[in-house]
């Protein structure tokens, strides 16, 4: 697809994740609204899957280790033809297949159960190190969050990750800069972020996450890469698209009300 129909796609599912939220009556929209430009990018025009046979062995997986901000998953799982779009509405709902977190019991599509954070790169490299034992040509992109890399078990991952020279693994960081009750740099500062990345020995890219241009550049490049994982270090907005969202913690893990709720879509689609 192109820059102009990537656009339209994301701007009508950042509707669709408020829209979701606001019937659920709780969710995470600040982190949801970050990603959500990747997330239509990689499944609209980088990942290779199959609706019609989401079990395909060739399949590019993707792992989303922030997995608070499923939502924006699923907005693009019922995009792409995965199950019906109605469905959304039934997030967080007893007995929905849509859980507040990804839960690949529920629903076979999803590659990994997470929200457990600083568990989805494990994962990913698991599927990365078991592709490049069989010589598999499929790639696996793991989506992580700031925050999260607060978490030990993620530096664990990334050091293991060169050792095993699995370029068939991509990280996509959502730096959003946020986190659940405050900014990152005031709760447990990250920086020098992307030089500790490269210390691991990852090839490292810095991005902005909104720009779907720079997206699709740093995707393609990462597949050139030889011998070693590729991080992208993706700048990004928590709650992008909605003003009064926008940098703000206070909407990492609330859901908006019905008034907000419109206003909100309202926002989103008067945009460019």
């Amino acid at each position: 697809m192109d820059i102009s129909e990537l656009k339209a796609i994301a701007k009508e599912l950042r509707v669709d994740i408020i829209r979701m939220l606001t019937a659920a009556g709780s969710g995470h929209p600040g982190g949801s609204l970050s990603c959500i430009d990747i997330i239509v990018t990689l499944f609209f025009n980088k990942m290779r899957h199959k609706p019609e046979d989401p079990n395909w062995s060739g399949r590019d997986r993707f792992v989303l280790s922030k997995g608070h901000c499923v939502p924006a998953l699923y907005a693009a799982l019922a995009k792409a033809g995965y199950f019906p779009r109605e469905e959304l509405l039934t997030l967080r709902k007893l007995n929905s297949r849509l859980q507040g977190h990804p839960d690949r019991n529920r629903l076979p599509y999803l590659e990994a159960s997470t929200g457990s954070l600083g568990q989805g790169l494990s994962i990913a490299l698991g599927m990365a190190l078991a592709g490049k034992t069989m010589k598999a040509s499929y790639r696996v992109y793991c989506m992580i969050s700031d925050g999260e890399c607060q978490a030990g078990q993620v530096w664990e991952a990334a050091m293991a990750a060169p050792k095993y020279k699995l370029d068939n693994l991509c990280v996509l960081l959502d730096y959003n800069k946020i986190q659940l009750s405050g900014a990152v740099d005031n709760i447990m500062s990250l920086e020098p972020l992307l030089e500790k990345w490269r210390a691991f020995n990852w090839n490292t890219m810095e991005i902005d996450g909104h720009d779907f241009k720079a997206i699709i550049r740093s995707l393609d490049d990462a597949e050139k890469v030889k011998g070693k994982p590729t991080l992208i270090l993706c700048h990004t907005t928590k709650g992008k698209g909605v003003s009064f969202m926008e940098g703000k913690w206070e909407w990492h893990g609330k859901a908006p009300n019905r008034d907000e709720g419109e206003r909100a879509v309202q926002e989103i689609l008067a945009r460019p």
